[in-house]
């Protein structure tokens, strides 16, 4: 997975079944960290709630995280 893009409810099921999982330290799925991005249909000086988009991508961070022991 590089890059996939989803409806909010389908992200929200994602969180749910905790495919993807919020580390603390960033969203973690199929073993590595992700970055959000909220697709608007909007301008962004419009925008009232970044939270409240229909689509977001999904794409794989290329850094590996490393846990501290």
């Amino acid at each position: 997975m590089e890059e996939i893009i989803v409806s909010k409810d389908e992200l929200i099921e994602l969180f749910e079944s905790e495919r993807i999982v919020d580390t603390g330290k960033g969203w973690y799925m199929d073993n590595g960290f992700i970055d959000l991005i909220a697709l608007h249909e909007i301008e962004p000086k419009f925008l009232q709630d970044i939270a409240n988009a229909k689509l977001y991508k999904i794409l794989k961070k290329n850094k590996p995280f490393k846990f501290n022991k």
